[in-house]
């Protein structure tokens, strides 16, 4: 499935945009048709599209040029093609006066169009492989850059769009994989604390000691090695946001720290007498099930509802199928740019593997899939051969001896995944559905070599 290109063609003459629409599907885009440009206004809300094609004289009280500048408020940076059969000096100034990438006369040239479009496309698909690598560099992301279109996800991201610049405690639940991250820095860069500092803190990577200077800080002479104070990622935060990614694995002392911080907005720097005073807005993220943990008295209750003041549910990528085709179209052309390889889309076959698949990494897991592929393609199309790997670790049988402990199970398990990964452990991680870190940590758990 190759990433297309979506082209409205605006024209209230049947034929012509009938004929034009069918020459740009020719081409391979996907193209849209209205025959006035009220209608015209009512598609661009709701799609974003490459290229617009509008008829300078339309009846209606809305003209081309009215059409063109409506769009242009929509979206400043659309590429508006005028078209018309009454070409003037003036009414070429005024079109690209007020935004016209270009400027065509009827009866429009097949081989034209073509060459017309192709450039313009080349030069919208140069400027979205550099915003993806700026959002790589930067990892700034909004609502927009997030891929979807299943109900389930739209109605997410229109929840956290919502809270996006209110101060209250979010937390995001959600399986390892789902863009936990992802829709928390959506939160932070759409709202009103976009310009200042987004820290994240992995609560799983570290152990609480390591944690608690990391998150509070410390003073010189704290412990041995604390030549210095040092600010903690609460005081880095100061302003913004202060992303908390597995909040269920702390500890209970830094359950109790965190709950002072969330009630009070202050905290002592570990070895320290000064209270520290933050404004962090605090988004927590977890795939563990927290009132689960509080029942069991693994979790503060009182911590729990501090954090749960917004519950942010993100459903597996299995729960949201319909996704796949646009992530992984969306993969392909990032991935194999950044590779330097010429893959350009994903076959019908390939996609079907990828649709029955049921990936247990979700999200994180299709990308890695895709990266993968991508890295042992000798052509210009993943094939499903390219993803044969999936189908074998669905193959594999692992023989559970009997009298194991639950322990003992979970350490055949990673065994298992290291084996089928060759011992890559980012791949790993996403076929148990668990963060790199945790596996880290249990690999070191259990004495396991990768």
């Amino acid at each position: 499935m190759k990433p297309q290109w979506q082209i409205l063609v605006v024209d209230d003459e049947e034929i012509m945009c009938e004929s034009l629409a069918a020459w740009l599907r020719e081409d391979g885009y996907l193209v849209d048709t209205a025959s006035s440009g009220r209608e015209a206004v009512e598609l661009a809300k709701k799609t974003d599209y490459a290229i617009y094609f509008i008829d300078l004289k339309m009846p209606g009280g809305m003209d081309g040029i009215d059409t063109l500048m409506e769009i242009r408020r929509l979206h400043p940076d659309a590429s508006i093609i005028i078209i018309t059969a009454y070409a003037t000096v003036d009414t070429a100034i005024t079109a690209i006066k007020e935004g016209a990438q270009e400027y065509i006369v009827k009866p429009c040239n097949p081989e034209e169009i073509s060459l017309l479009v192709g450039r313009i496309i080349k030069v919208k698909r140069l400027q979205r492989e550099n915003l993806i690598l700026r959002k790589k560099l930067q990892r700034r992301y909004q609502f927009h850059d997030i891929i979807c279109k299943s109900p389930r996800m739209l109605e997410v991201l229109e929840l956290a769009r919502e809270v996006s610049s209110l101060r209250s405690t979010v937390l995001i639940r959600g399986e390892s994989g789902t863009g936990k991250e992802l829709v928390a820095r959506a939160i932070h860069f759409s709202g009103n604390r976009a310009q200042k500092p987004f820290i994240a803190v992995s609560c799983a990577a570290l152990a609480e000691t390591l944690l608690e200077s990391e998150l509070f800080g410390y003073e010189k002479g704290a412990f041995t090695g604390a030549a210095e104070r040092k600010k903690g990622k609460f005081e880095l935060a100061d302003g913004g946001t202060i992303f908390l990614d597995e909040i269920g694995d702390i500890g209970p002392k830094l359950q109790a720290d965190l709950l002072r911080v969330l009630q009070e907005r202050s905290f002592y720097r570990v070895g320290g007498s000064e209270e520290v005073h933050v404004d962090a807005r605090v988004i927590a993220a977890t795939h563990k099930d927290l009132r689960a943990l509080v029942e069991e008295g693994k979790f503060r209750e009182d911590l729990f509802y501090r954090l749960n003041v917004i519950e942010i549910q993100i459903p597996p990528l299995r729960e949201r199928r319909e996704d796949i085709p646009l992530l992984a179209g969306h993969f392909v052309e990032r991935i194999s740019h950044e590779l330097g390889k010429p893959v350009e889309e994903i076959a019908q076959d390939a996609m079907r593997l990828l649709m029955d698949h049921s990936w247990p990494g979700n999200v994180r897991e299709l990308e890695n899939a895709v990266e993968r592929a991508i890295v042992s393609c000798r052509g210009r199309t993943l094939t499903a051969e390219d993803f044969s790997f999936l189908r074998n670790n669905g193959a594999a049988k692992i023989q559970m001896p009997d009298n194991l402990t639950l322990a003992d199970m979970e350490k055949l398990m990673i065994e298992a995944a290291l084996r089928r990964t060759g011992g890559n452990v980012k791949e790993a991680a996403a076929s148990l559905g668990i963060d790199r870190s945790t596996l880290y940590e249990k690999l070191k758990r259990y004495g396991i070599e990768r």
